[in-house]
């Protein structure tokens, strides 16, 4: 009898094969079409936006229109009360002039030498700009009188300059008067009169319902 092959039995492979997943298909969309509906509506919803932004707008310009009615009504009630408070201040300096300047002065200066028989007010000097709230005159002097609520260093210097100025402008019309200078005021302190004295300036204070007028300690300054 033949001799039976041996049938060999096949192992089976250990590694397994990986099952592939399933590709799936990518869909196009279809361009989407733009209609004049589109269009429409996307003019519709701009014009809207700019209503809206304009109407913000002129919103804004009225409530500035406001403010600056509010501000210009400020600053008119402001230069009103100023000009109410300037008024009554020229009219207080106006009456302190009047109170000084009285024709019981000349008889003070008389008491410490001096005779003055006319009493002026030169606003402007031709030529110098040097206003004069009163001067004290005869044929041979005067004196140049400075008038001030309250009187502070800054008003005597300034009087100093005035000074130099009337010189000069009687030197330029042949005016050789002797001229001094004082200085008035209804508030004084210690230091700024002293100071004033200092100068060669006579000090002129209210004093109750009269004046009383300080020389200096040493010989008035004549320009």
């Amino acid at each position: 009898m033949p001799t039976k092959t041996p049938v060999k039995k096949t192992k089976k492979s250990s590694i397994q094969t990986k099952s592939l997943k399933p590709v799936k298909k990518t869909v196009k969309n279809p361009t989407k079409k733009v209609t004049w509906d589109n269009l429409e509506s996307g003019f519709e919803r701009l014009q809207k936006s700019q209503d809206l932004a304009w109407a913000a707008i002129r919103e804004t310009q009225e409530a500035h229109k406001e403010t600056e009615k509010t501000l210009d009504k400020a600053i008119k009630e402001t230069e009103k009360t100023l000009n109410k408070a300037i008024g009554g201040l020229s009219n207080t300096l106006g009456s302190l002039v009047e109170h000084i300047m009285t024709p019981g002065l000349p008889q003070k200066f008389k008491q410490m030498g001096f005779s003055f028989n006319r009493i002026a007010n030169y606003k402007w000097a031709e030529g110098v700009y040097a206003e004069i709230d009163g001067m004290l005159e005869n044929g041979t002097q005067a004196v140049a009188v400075e008038v001030k609520t309250t009187l502070r260093q800054i008003n005597i210097d300034e009087h100093l300059a005035r000074m130099e100025k009337i010189r000069k402008y009687a030197d330029e019309h042949g005016d050789k008067r002797q001229f001094m200078g004082a200085i008035a005021a209804a508030i004084t302190d210690k230091s700024t009169r002293e100071y004033a004295l200092k100068k060669g300036l006579f000090v002129i204070e209210p004093s109750g319902e009269d004046v009383k007028v300080t020389k200096p300690d040493t010989e008035p300054r004549v320009w």
